[in-house]
């Protein structure tokens, strides 16, 4: 399997070229176009009830595209994402990475999706009660909305909320104010995400619920 990120960092788009007999997992409605000999199977996401608390809780599609070639040449799909923004591939080899709802695009067949709770902090920094766990062998590929930056954190950080797309799962995710009382709600800022432990967490440049703030006011 081939796959070249094009259009980045802020209209990324994925493209695979796949080898005869291969296949890649993808978000059902993740698919630009492709070779009319790929066929597709839509799946439960993980099965059926982990599909549907997937789908009710992790912010991903009760259903999953199988796209297999099962031709003998190679065929060509091309992925994207909801939002317009970055894209990353990652390969994971007996490891796994935690998932912001929504941030998941494809993987390839070695690799494991699974729901994880992430706790009523989660839901207050509007992130969700839930969270995405990707974890096998194989290549992982998510998006956020905006560029996508890396940060390693070692011993403690500050995120604000519906910024964090992906971390490491030993790290933990706290809340607290940004400053004192008066000035984390009147400077704008309020509660953020503090990330403590050693690792690598994954942020994006922009959010959807700061997009819906700043235009809600126009209308």
């Amino acid at each position: 399997m081939k796959t070249l990120i094009e259009g980045a960092p802020s209209f990324a788009y994925l493209n695979v070229e796949l080898e005869p007999g291969e296949s890649i997992i993808a978000e059902s409605d993740a698919m630009v176009s492709m070779d009319s000999a790929i066929t597709m199977k839509a799946e439960f996401n993980g099965g059926f009830f982990s599909g549907v608390l997937k789908s009710l809780f992790g912010g991903e599609s009760l259903f999953v595209a199988n796209y297999t070639n099962n031709t003998n040449q190679i065929k060509r799909i091309t992925l994207v994402q909801n939002t317009p923004g970055d894209m990353r591939e990652i390969e994971l080899n007996n490891s796994s990475l935690i998932l912001q709802p929504g941030a998941y695009i494809a993987s390839s067949l070695g690799v494991k999706l699974e729901v994880r709770w992430a706790g009523f902090r989660s839901w207050i920094a509007k992130e969700g009660l839930f969270k995405l766990e990707a974890s096998g062998k194989g290549c992982l590929w998510y998006g956020g909305y905006g560029g996508i930056i890396y940060r390693e954190v070692r011993g403690s950080y500050l995120v604000d909320t519906s910024h964090l797309i992906a971390y490491e799962p030993h790290l933990k995710i706290k809340l607290q104010l940004a400053g004192g009382l008066f000035s984390s709600f009147f400077g704008g800022e309020g509660i953020v995400t503090r990330i403590e432990g050693d690792g690598k967490i994954a942020l994006q440049t922009r959010s959807v619920s700061g997009l819906s703030t700043w235009i809600n006011p126009m209308f």
